[in-house]
């Protein structure tokens, strides 16, 4: 091996087969899912072979069965990935979440691409394939920007993918023809570029060239809790670790709370990630955050100056896309002690949140808190859905404006006298040379040149009717001005409608921070 990554003196592999691994189902006996895959990697080896002079022996291309695991895994596939001609995505809504995956992307799309002569513009080494049907997916920008045509393939495969045309034997002969034009393909576009060897480079520090997931399916918890170094005097370090997310208010039961929360959210089918709140906090009250949230408060902490400003910034800035959850262990002899004191913290930090919440919900345990587990694992998924749905309406597109009025033939007539000029006679409402008394340029509000309305400069049109489109269809209806149109938030259809503060969409739209003591 070369310092770039591959021994030049032999035949690079035409191809990186790029795949999410699947994992087996959890039925006892349950058949290899990656199966399938190998299959089609040993089919396109055997019609890459019918289409080039690759010699005995060589390798036609590359497929990894490592499962991802070790690091001679790891230096293998980079060395790959520098040396292959054309890169073969298998596109399934599994592999834009994986992360190796979009690894395996980055690493090749480091390479520079020229066209093979100068009549060809192909500028990429990608060939595509549709695993599974993505049509109800958003693709990543690094995938929606290749310009493909899978119908090519054979209008089965652009319809079902080709997993179902291997799995199904009545698509038999629609499999064998996609993967001989996706064989071809794969040839064509070795031939029609050059792509130089590249730099091996180290796989597991590279990024993933997808974003991962999309942001709805996202869910970043985040902790406002101590540590055990900076704990008051009067607070047991029994529920505290050494980092914030290692609160865990409700022990010996479970687990650290954010851990607790990763699991429940997963089940959801979120892809969680725990963060320490005061990390977060600032991208949260500048709008700039990517995903939906759940934050979760340890009333101990609005003790500490500094954090309850924090808290009460993130109330003010109503990231009604982040829920609340505040777990208040009754077990706990300390939380017992200072229930109203820590209750009544939280609901002076909270004021905004507090208010612009429904009376008639408080979370499934009253306005007192999150006293056990069970209460918090029945809060979760409402708190998590919740943030989901305002994340949801946070990212709408803005409704419209609404059209400007049609031009209207009755403004025109609209002048001076009814119509008419000094003289008596009438005014020709397409004349532009023609003042409103007979003499002059109309002006429609006397401060210059208009179009009949005062808006602006008119253009002449023919009096005929033919196919004029500003033909006035009922020439006595009266369109109305702009001040009388309808305003843009009064079909806004995310304008409140109460004066409780919307949240996002149902259910329990606008719900309370969940724990919290609400309206006193």
């Amino acid at each position: 091996m070369t310092d770039r990554g591959w021994d030049e003196d032999d035949a690079r592999p035409y191809f990186f087969l790029s795949y999410a691994h699947t994992p087996k189902a959890g039925a006892r006996g349950a058949s290899d899912p990656n199966h399938w895959v190998r299959q089609l990697y040993r089919d396109l080896c055997e019609a890459v072979l019918q289409l080039t002079t690759v010699p005995d022996g060589a390798a036609v291309g590359f497929m990894d069965e490592s499962m991802h695991q070790g690091e001679l895994w790891a230096e293998r596939l980079s060395d790959e990935l520098a040396s292959c001609r054309v890169f073969v995505p298998l596109y399934s809504p599994r592999y834009f979440n994986s992360v190796p995956c979009g690894q395996e992307w980055h690493a090749f799309t480091r390479r520079q691409v020229y066209p093979a002569n100068l009549d060809s513009e192909r500028t990429s080494g990608i060939v595509p394939v549709l695993w599974a049907p993505m049509s109800r997916y958003r693709l990543p920008n690094v995938a929606g920007e290749l310009q493909f045509n899978h119908a090519s393939f054979g209008p089965e495969y652009a319809t079902e993918g080709l997993y179902a045309l291997m799995k199904l034997s009545y698509f038999r002969a629609a499999y064998e023809l996609a993967v001989h034009r996706l064989a071809a393909r794969i040839v064509q576009v070795a031939e029609e570029t050059v792509i130089p060897v590249g730099r091996r480079l180290e796989f597991n520090t590279l990024p993933s060239a997808f974003n991962v997931t999309a942001p709805t399916k996202q869910l970043r918890i985040s902790v406002l809790a101590y540590h055990q170094g900076e704990l008051p005097d009067d607070r047991s370090p029994d529920y505290y670790g050494e980092r914030r997310t290692d609160w865990h208010p409700y022990r010996p039961v479970g687990t650290p709370i954010a851990q607790h929360a990763a699991r429940l959210a997963r089940q959801l089918g979120f892809q969680p990630t725990v963060h320490e709140f005061d990390e977060e906090v600032e991208s949260i009250i500048g709008g700039s955050a990517e995903a939906p949230g759940l934050l979760l408060l340890d009333r101990w902490a609005l003790r500490d100056p500094r954090r309850r400003e924090l808290v009460r910034r993130f109330d003010r800035s109503d990231a009604t896309w982040v829920s609340i959850l505040e777990p208040f262990n009754g077990d706990d002899p300390e939380c017992g002690e200072r229930a109203d004191e820590l209750g009544e913290l939280s609901d002076e930090t909270l004021r905004i949140t507090r208010r612009a919440s429904r009376p008639s919900f408080l979370g499934a345990t009253g306005p007192t808190g999150l006293h056990t587990l069970e209460d918090f694992d029945d809060a979760l998924p409402r708190a998590a859905m919740k943030a989901k749905y305002a994340f949801e309406g946070r990212t709408r597109a803005e409704p419209e404006e609404p059209p400007p009025p049609r031009p209207s033939l009755r403004d025109a007539f609209r002048r001076a006298g009814g119509g008419y000029g000094p003289d008596g006679a009438p005014v020709d409402p397409f004349d532009e040379d023609q003042d409103a008394d007979g003499s002059g340029r109309t002006n429609g509000n006397g401060n210059g040149s208009g179009n009949g309305n005062g808006n602006g400069r008119t253009t002449r049109r023919s009096r005929t009717n033919g196919d004029d489109p500003y033909r006035e269809q009922t020439p006595y209806r009266e369109q109305p001005s702009h001040r009388e149109q309808p305003s843009h938030r009064e079909h806004d259809p995310y304008r409140e409608q109460t004066p409780y503060r919307d949240d996002g969409d149902e259910p329990d739209d606008g719900m309370a921070p969940l724990g919290g003591r609400g309206p006193r």
